[in-house]
């Protein structure tokens, strides 16, 4: 008996395919090196190397063997699981090179979201872990598509000029998606685009079927003249595009990124301003710790949030429709963060905090941060949605921090300037977003307090002494000896400067401050954060919400934002004696109008929906469902999934043709079905050939005498066709068993391997054959 053969016996690749395959992978890596921008190194290189060797030898193992699509598609997709942990995301698989649950979830989830966090992440990139995976998949599909299409398509067709550029399209996608992806700041671009234009066209030219189409004596001309060709085409690429490429280039910033075009994910306008909550720590919250910080020196302020929109009602970061730049554009990023360059370094700051009976999304943190490391807590599992604005030194977690997360933070220092280092310093140029709806008390008393100081240190110094000396601060409890209403808007920081004395607290003096100094044109902003009093000899220091503090920072040239406290520290305030004349005339505000008049309207609770308050469940998942899920559900899905469908499509083709009105094309159908099956089981089934000679060409591949009879089974299902007798329903039924009963034997037969890859074949439809008697009778003879 002979043995099985399969129509997906192993062949040889030949030569001018491999050169086709090297060719466009070169491409392929030209194209993948664009990634050098977003990635600001080469650690993305082993992913995207990694990925095109991945893809491209599973489509060499494909065209090798003959695999159909789909038994690609399942070796694919199985290489770029089994390999892609090692070359992505190493640090997330088991001795850096085996799949773990979580490498695999990081695979599946970066090859869908990496692509949009790609465009909306703080160059370079560092985290997510899973962001690698973005050109590791860009490479594995390229690779797969080129490698299949040089090992197959292109050795089976004419290799005309479009066909050919038909396969440039992989390599050109990944060259676009490195320029569109990346910065305003390219990577060799010149010297990648005249390689890869030189490099595609000779290519083109030189693969193209035209010699066979000539006589022997015209190919050593053709040869020549394309040599020609081939080396003015060369000399004028190199002269030609490097000239267009410095003449023609646009200016980095015309260049066209999408990370310039799209908004980042998270927007703080969503959440309530900071300082609109000042009033929740110094009245609920004041004995609460909300957090612990370890590392603190004297004198360190613990910033939370930097302000510098003011809409008339409070203060806010920018709104990313105002400034693609601004305090309310934040970025991904990972634990190395972008670096401050408009500071006066003091100091390193190296504080380690755990949180407590905070809750927020704004981080607490010492100056400008350069390194964020969580260390535990949920926070630890959710370091992906780190985002940090580099202009303010804000960073946020969006997912919210929550009591026992932990975190190391190490920051650079702003250095403390007196008055008189600023005297002669201008401040900076730089374009904030303007304030509305300021009251008019506010230029009218920035200008008073000012008087006859010069330059513009002198009169913001001037401004905030006299706040300083003339205010008296109370922050609206019951134990201060004068109410203080809460807010900061436009209606209260009026009522500060109109009532007879300057009553309020952090809150109503940083704004009112502020508005005063970019009165005079000058750059201000606000800031909230903690003041917690820090010994010499301090540990670790619990900040309570009574350490709830605000000040104003100015920018200076070449020095930095400097912080300045405008609050008074007096409490005493004197009662008034004096009656309030019955009239007292007050000046015009401009303001937005109020939808009520409630007083309280202006403290906001910052707080943070609680998921568990919405989702009021007697049980929760545990957290590691979720990875665990994606780990084993998706492999098992992209395994089982398609095998599935082949499986429903077969059942209908059998049902639809067994089940056929006629008897006796019932019966055809049955030996169309048994040839459909023994060709997804990898036998060599005959074509143009008549019943009797496939049943024994089939029979010789089969090592089992039970498939013997399939000679008879072709005589009988011949005679059932044309000898024009009435078949009835038992006999075409009795075929069906026979012809299945024979699959089964074949199926039987194959080692485990082959029946498993049978089950992703869909055999081409027969139709029944019509095979005359005479024809029949001669095979019988």
């Amino acid at each position: 008996m002979q043995t099985p053969t399969s129509t997906a016996e192993t062949r040889s690749i030949p030569g001018r395919a491999w050169a086709d395959i090297a060719v466009l992978l070169i491409l392929t890596v030209l194209g993948v090196i664009g990634f050098h921008p977003s990635f600001g190194g080469y650690s993305f290189l082993a992913a995207g190397l990694g990925g095109l060797v991945v893809g491209a030898g599973a489509g060499i193992i494909a065209a090798r063997y003959r695999l159909s699509a789909v038994a690609t598609a399942l070796v694919a997709v199985v290489a770029y699981f089994l390999f892609g942990s090692a070359f992505a995301v190493p640090s997330e698989a088991l001795l850096w090179v085996l799949p773990s649950l979580q490498s695999l979830a990081s695979l599946a989830i970066g090859a869908v979201h990496g692509w949009a966090d790609l465009v909306t992440l703080q160059t370079p990139i560092g985290a997510p872990a899973y962001i690698a995976v973005v050109p590791y998949v860009a490479t594995w599909l390229v690779g797969l598509v080129s490698t299949t299409l040089a090992a197959r398509w292109l050795t089976e067709r004419p290799r005309t000029a479009w066909r050919l550029a038909l396969a440039l399209l992989g390599p050109i996608a990944v060259y676009l998606a490195g320029i569109l992806t990346g910065t305003d700041d390219p990577y060799l671009a010149g010297i990648r685009g005249v390689t890869f234009a030189v490099l595609a066209l000779v290519w083109v030219g030189w693969r193209r079927r035209s010699e066979e189409s000539l006589v022997l004596s015209a190919q050593p001309e053709l040869r020549r003249r394309k040599l020609v060709g081939t080396a003015v085409l060369v000399a004028s690429a190199v002269i030609v595009g490097g000239g267009a490429a410095v003449g023609l280039a646009p200016a980095n910033d015309d260049r066209f990124v999408l990370r310039d075009e799209i908004e980042p994910p998270f927007d703080p306008l969503d959440y309530p301003s900071p300082l609109a909550g000042f009033r929740e720590y110094t009245k609920d919250l004041s004995e609460e710790v909300l957090f612990s910080a370890e590392g603190l020196q004297p004198g360190d302020r613990i910033r939370l949030a930097t302000m510098d929109s003011f809409t008339g009602k409070l203060w806010n970061v920018t709104g990313a429709d105002v400034a693609a730049h601004g305090s309310g554009s934040f970025a991904l990023v990972g634990r190395e963060l972008p670096e401050q360059r408009f500071i006066t370094s003091e100091r390193t700051s190296d504080v380690s905090i755990t949180i407590g009976e905070y809750e927020d999304v704004w981080i607490p943190g010492v100056g400008y941060p350069t390194k964020l490391e969580f260390l535990g807590g949920d926070a630890r599992a959710e370091s992906d949605n780190l985002r940090y604005n580099n202009a303010t030194g804000t960073a946020v977690l969006t997912s919210g921090l929550e009591q026992g997360d932990t975190y190391r933070l190490q920051s650079d220092v702003q250095r403390v300037f007196s008055a008189d280092e600023l005297a002669e310093v201008a401040p900076a140029s730089l374009e904030l977003p303007p304030v509305e709806f300021t009251p008019d008390t506010v230029a009218a008393k920035a200008a008073e307090f000012a008087g006859t100081a010069e330059t513009p240190a002198a009169q913001i110094e001037a401004i905030r002494t006299q706040l300083v000396s003339t205010g008296f601060l109370s922050h609206g409890l019951a134990s201060d000896a004068v109410p203080s209403r809460a807010g900061h808007g436009a209606d209260r920081i009026e009522e500060l400067f109109t009532r007879n004395q300057m009553i309020g607290d952090e809150e109503q003096y940083a704004s009112a401050f502020a508005l005063m100094v970019r009165s005079l044109g000058y750059p201000a902003r606000v800031v909230m954060g903690f003041a917690p009093e820090v010994g010499a000899d301090a540990q670790s220091i619990d900040v309570v919400g009574s350490d709830v503090t605000a000040w104003v920072e100015v920018a200076f040239d070449g020095v930095g934002w400097v912080a300045l406290d405008p609050t008074p520290e007096e409490t005493d305030i004197p009662q008034d004696q004096t009656p309030k004349p019955k009239t007292e005339p007050q000046p015009q505000v401009r303001q937005p109008p109020r939808a009520e008049k409630d007083e309280q309207e202006l403290l906001t609770a910052v707080e943070i929906d609680d998921p568990k308050e919405e989702n009021d469940l007697p049980w929760r998942l545990p957290g590691w469902v979720v990875p665990v899920a994606l780990g084993v559900g998706i492999p098992l899905a992209l395994i089982f999934l398609p095998m599935a469908a082949v499986a429903l499509i077969r059942a209908a083709r059998t049902r639809r043709r067994r089940n056929t009105a006629a008897a006796d094309r019932a019966v055809a159908f049955a030996w169309d079905e048994l040839l459909d099956r023994y060709g997804e089981l990898g036998y060599d089934v005959p074509s143009k050939a008549t019943r009797v000679t496939t049943a024994h060409g089939l029979a010789a591949q089969v090592p089992d005498e039970r498939v013997a009879t399939l000679p008879e089974l072709a005589a009988r299902t011949d005679e059932a066709v044309f000898s024009g007798r009435t078949i009835d329903r038992d006999q075409s039924e009795q075929v069906w068993t026979e012809a299945m009963a024979a699959v089964q034997v074949a199926s039987a037969a194959l080692g485990r391997v082959r029946r498993f890859v049978s089950r992703y074949r869909i055999a081409r439809r027969r139709r029944a054959r019509t095979t005359s008697k005479r024809a029949t009778r001669g095979d019988r003879r």
